[in-house]
Protein backbone atom coordinates (compact mmCIF):
# COMPACT_ATOMS: atom_id res chain seq x y z
CA UNK A 1 0.00 0.00 0.00
CA UNK A 2 1.33 3.71 -1.03
CA UNK A 3 2.25 6.03 2.33
CA UNK A 4 0.33 8.97 2.74
CA UNK A 5 0.60 11.94 4.38
CA UNK A 6 -2.04 13.57 5.76
CA UNK A 7 -2.25 18.02 6.30
CA UNK A 8 -4.93 19.71 7.63
CA UNK A 9 -6.73 23.20 6.42
CA UNK A 10 -8.95 25.87 7.75
CA UNK A 11 -12.38 24.82 8.33
CA UNK A 12 -15.29 27.36 7.70
CA UNK A 13 -18.66 28.00 9.07
CA UNK A 14 -21.51 25.46 7.61
CA UNK A 15 -23.77 27.12 5.59
CA UNK A 16 -27.14 24.71 6.07
CA UNK A 17 -29.57 25.06 3.38
CA UNK A 18 -31.04 23.10 -0.45
CA UNK A 19 -30.59 23.08 -3.65
CA UNK A 20 -31.98 25.53 -5.45
CA UNK A 21 -33.47 25.79 -8.86
CA UNK A 22 -32.76 29.48 -10.45
CA UNK A 23 -36.15 28.65 -11.99
CA UNK A 24 -38.01 27.59 -15.12
CA UNK A 25 -36.08 30.33 -17.43
CA UNK A 26 -32.86 29.35 -16.18
CA UNK A 27 -31.46 25.73 -16.06
CA UNK A 28 -28.63 26.61 -13.69
CA UNK A 29 -28.83 24.69 -10.45
CA UNK A 30 -27.31 25.89 -7.30
CA UNK A 31 -25.77 23.67 -4.84
CA UNK A 32 -24.93 24.76 -1.77
CA UNK A 33 -22.15 22.90 -0.51
CA UNK A 34 -20.22 24.18 -3.47
CA UNK A 35 -19.67 27.66 -1.80
CA UNK A 36 -18.73 25.66 1.07
CA UNK A 37 -15.99 23.78 -0.21
CA UNK A 38 -14.67 25.55 -3.89
CA UNK A 39 -11.61 27.66 -1.81
CA UNK A 40 -10.10 24.88 -0.07
CA UNK A 41 -10.51 22.42 -2.84
CA UNK A 42 -8.89 25.26 -5.38
CA UNK A 43 -6.00 25.55 -2.96
CA UNK A 44 -5.44 21.67 -3.11
CA UNK A 45 -5.88 22.28 -7.20
CA UNK A 46 -3.18 24.89 -7.11
CA UNK A 47 -0.56 22.73 -5.70
CA UNK A 48 -1.37 19.88 -7.86
CA UNK A 49 -2.95 20.60 -11.29
CA UNK A 50 -0.50 20.76 -13.99
CA UNK A 51 0.19 24.21 -15.95
CA UNK A 52 -1.62 23.34 -18.96
CA UNK A 53 -3.76 20.55 -21.06
CA UNK A 54 -7.42 19.46 -19.95
CA UNK A 55 -8.61 18.52 -16.91
CA UNK A 56 -11.99 16.08 -16.87
CA UNK A 57 -14.45 16.53 -13.87
CA UNK A 58 -16.47 13.87 -13.64
CA UNK A 59 -20.08 13.96 -12.18
CA UNK A 60 -19.79 17.53 -12.41
CA UNK A 61 -23.16 17.98 -10.84
CA UNK A 62 -24.35 22.05 -11.07
CA UNK A 63 -21.46 22.75 -13.34
CA UNK A 64 -20.27 25.23 -10.04
CA UNK A 65 -17.34 23.69 -9.64
CA UNK A 66 -16.53 23.80 -13.53
CA UNK A 67 -16.79 27.08 -14.03
CA UNK A 68 -15.41 28.35 -10.74
CA UNK A 69 -12.03 26.47 -11.36
CA UNK A 70 -11.77 27.58 -15.21
CA UNK A 71 -11.70 30.92 -13.91
CA UNK A 72 -9.12 29.88 -11.37
CA UNK A 73 -7.33 28.34 -13.71
CA UNK A 74 -7.68 29.82 -17.38
CA UNK A 75 -4.34 27.75 -19.13
CA UNK A 76 -6.11 24.86 -18.71
CA UNK A 77 -9.25 23.67 -20.34
CA UNK A 78 -12.04 22.05 -17.50
CA UNK A 79 -14.07 19.82 -19.29
CA UNK A 80 -17.20 18.87 -17.13
CA UNK A 81 -18.97 15.54 -17.30
CA UNK A 82 -22.28 14.29 -16.02
CA UNK A 83 -25.09 11.33 -15.89
CA UNK A 84 -27.58 13.08 -15.71
CA UNK A 85 -29.44 15.11 -17.98
CA UNK A 86 -30.77 17.82 -15.77
CA UNK A 87 -26.98 17.94 -14.58
CA UNK A 88 -25.41 18.70 -17.73
CA UNK A 89 -28.21 21.70 -18.79
CA UNK A 90 -27.80 23.05 -16.04
CA UNK A 91 -23.53 23.18 -16.40
CA UNK A 92 -24.04 24.05 -19.46
CA UNK A 93 -25.81 27.25 -18.30
CA UNK A 94 -23.47 27.80 -15.85
CA UNK A 95 -20.52 28.28 -18.66
CA UNK A 96 -22.87 30.56 -20.84
CA UNK A 97 -23.87 32.71 -17.77
CA UNK A 98 -20.22 33.16 -16.93
CA UNK A 99 -19.16 34.04 -20.66
CA UNK A 100 -17.20 31.26 -20.78
CA UNK A 101 -18.79 29.41 -23.96
CA UNK A 102 -15.46 30.08 -26.12
CA UNK A 103 -13.07 28.17 -23.41
CA UNK A 104 -14.77 25.34 -21.78
CA UNK A 105 -16.46 22.44 -23.95
CA UNK A 106 -19.99 21.15 -23.45
CA UNK A 107 -20.68 19.06 -20.80
CA UNK A 108 -20.47 15.66 -21.63
CA UNK A 109 -22.42 12.91 -21.10
CA UNK A 110 -20.23 10.55 -18.61
CA UNK A 111 -21.21 7.49 -16.67
CA UNK A 112 -18.53 7.00 -14.65
CA UNK A 113 -19.84 3.64 -13.58
CA UNK A 114 -20.17 2.27 -17.16
CA UNK A 115 -16.91 0.63 -18.89
CA UNK A 116 -15.45 1.27 -21.14
CA UNK A 117 -15.53 5.53 -20.94
CA UNK A 118 -16.20 6.73 -24.22
CA UNK A 119 -14.11 10.03 -24.29
CA UNK A 120 -13.72 12.42 -27.11
CA UNK A 121 -10.70 12.05 -29.03
CA UNK A 122 -10.02 15.68 -28.06
CA UNK A 123 -10.21 14.77 -24.36
CA UNK A 124 -8.20 11.60 -24.83
CA UNK A 125 -5.32 13.57 -26.37
CA UNK A 126 -4.98 16.10 -24.17
CA UNK A 127 -6.33 15.14 -20.68
CA UNK A 128 -3.78 15.88 -18.08
CA UNK A 129 -5.28 15.41 -14.61
CA UNK A 130 -8.76 14.15 -13.69
CA UNK A 131 -11.10 15.39 -10.66
CA UNK A 132 -13.98 13.79 -8.98
CA UNK A 133 -15.37 15.50 -6.07
CA UNK A 134 -18.29 13.74 -3.65
CA UNK A 135 -19.00 10.89 -5.79
CA UNK A 136 -17.91 7.23 -4.17
CA UNK A 137 -19.96 8.16 -1.13
CA UNK A 138 -23.25 8.12 -3.58
CA UNK A 139 -22.62 5.52 -5.85
CA UNK A 140 -22.53 1.97 -5.70
CA UNK A 141 -18.32 0.41 -5.10
CA UNK A 142 -17.97 -0.65 -8.03
CA UNK A 143 -18.49 3.08 -8.84
CA UNK A 144 -14.91 3.39 -7.55
CA UNK A 145 -13.57 0.19 -8.89
CA UNK A 146 -13.99 1.97 -12.18
CA UNK A 147 -13.29 5.33 -11.67
CA UNK A 148 -9.44 3.73 -11.05
CA UNK A 149 -9.71 1.22 -13.95
CA UNK A 150 -10.65 4.24 -16.25
CA UNK A 151 -8.32 6.93 -14.93
CA UNK A 152 -5.57 4.75 -14.80
CA UNK A 153 -6.23 3.50 -18.58
CA UNK A 154 -6.52 7.29 -19.71
CA UNK A 155 -3.80 9.53 -17.46
CA UNK A 156 -0.74 9.54 -19.00
CA UNK A 157 2.38 9.17 -16.63
CA UNK A 158 2.30 11.50 -13.76
CA UNK A 159 -0.86 12.73 -14.31
CA UNK A 160 -3.33 13.49 -10.75
CA UNK A 161 -6.43 12.10 -10.33
CA UNK A 162 -7.79 14.15 -7.24
CA UNK A 163 -10.63 12.84 -5.18
CA UNK A 164 -12.97 14.54 -2.60
CA UNK A 165 -15.23 14.01 -0.40
CA UNK A 166 -15.71 11.97 3.66
CA UNK A 167 -14.07 8.94 3.89
CA UNK A 168 -13.40 6.42 7.12
CA UNK A 169 -10.06 5.58 8.16
CA UNK A 170 -9.45 2.26 9.49
CA UNK A 171 -13.27 1.50 9.14
CA UNK A 172 -14.46 4.10 11.62
CA UNK A 173 -15.76 7.00 10.91
CA UNK A 174 -13.51 10.57 11.50
CA UNK A 175 -16.56 12.28 13.02
CA UNK A 176 -20.11 11.20 14.67
CA UNK A 177 -21.63 13.52 11.86
CA UNK A 178 -20.20 11.79 9.34
CA UNK A 179 -21.17 8.23 10.86
CA UNK A 180 -24.98 9.64 10.74
CA UNK A 181 -24.46 10.79 7.26
CA UNK A 182 -22.99 7.82 6.01
CA UNK A 183 -26.40 5.78 7.80
CA UNK A 184 -28.75 8.25 6.18
CA UNK A 185 -26.99 7.45 2.76
CA UNK A 186 -27.19 3.51 2.89
CA UNK A 187 -31.54 4.04 4.20
CA UNK A 188 -31.28 6.06 0.64
CA UNK A 189 -29.64 3.15 -1.43
CA UNK A 190 -27.66 0.20 0.32
CA UNK A 191 -25.00 0.19 -2.41
CA UNK A 192 -24.39 3.85 -1.11
CA UNK A 193 -22.05 4.90 1.92
CA UNK A 194 -18.80 6.34 3.30
CA UNK A 195 -16.24 4.42 1.60
CA UNK A 196 -12.78 3.67 3.63
CA UNK A 197 -9.92 5.35 2.81
CA UNK A 198 -7.24 2.13 3.54
CA UNK A 199 -9.97 0.46 0.37
CA UNK A 200 -9.44 3.03 -1.80
CA UNK A 201 -6.06 3.52 -0.94
CA UNK A 202 -5.14 -0.13 -1.71
CA UNK A 203 -7.54 -0.39 -5.40
CA UNK A 204 -5.22 2.79 -6.20
CA UNK A 205 -1.83 1.27 -5.57
CA UNK A 206 -2.32 -2.32 -5.55
CA UNK A 207 -4.57 -2.70 -8.79
CA UNK A 208 -4.54 -0.05 -10.45
CA UNK A 209 -0.84 2.02 -11.03
CA UNK A 210 -1.20 4.61 -8.94
CA UNK A 211 1.36 5.64 -6.42
CA UNK A 212 2.96 9.16 -4.11
CA UNK A 213 -0.30 9.87 -3.06
CA UNK A 214 -0.96 12.46 -0.84
CA UNK A 215 -4.06 12.72 2.07
CA UNK A 216 -5.28 16.32 2.75
CA UNK A 217 -8.05 17.04 5.62
CA UNK A 218 -10.31 19.38 4.38
CA UNK A 219 -13.33 20.98 6.09
CA UNK A 220 -16.41 19.82 7.21
CA UNK A 221 -14.84 16.28 7.75
CA UNK A 222 -13.73 15.52 4.43
CA UNK A 223 -10.46 14.48 2.44
CA UNK A 224 -8.70 14.61 -0.53
CA UNK A 225 -7.20 12.55 -2.09
CA UNK A 226 -4.53 13.36 -4.52
CA UNK A 227 -2.87 10.05 -6.60
CA UNK A 228 -0.36 9.79 -9.65
CA UNK A 229 -0.53 8.08 -12.35
CA UNK A 230 2.89 5.35 -12.29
Amino acid sequence: MVAFKITARHQPPPVPTDNVDLGNLDHRLVFPATARNREPIAAVLSEWLPRSGLVLEVASGSGEHAVTFQNRFPDLIWQASDLEPEHRRSIDAWIAASGLDGRMPPALDLDVQKQPWDLPEPVMTDLAALVCINLLHISPADCTRTLLMEAARFLPQGAPLIIYGPFKKGGCHVSESNAIFDQSLKDRNPCWGVRDLEWVMELASERHAFERSECITMPANNLTIVLSRN
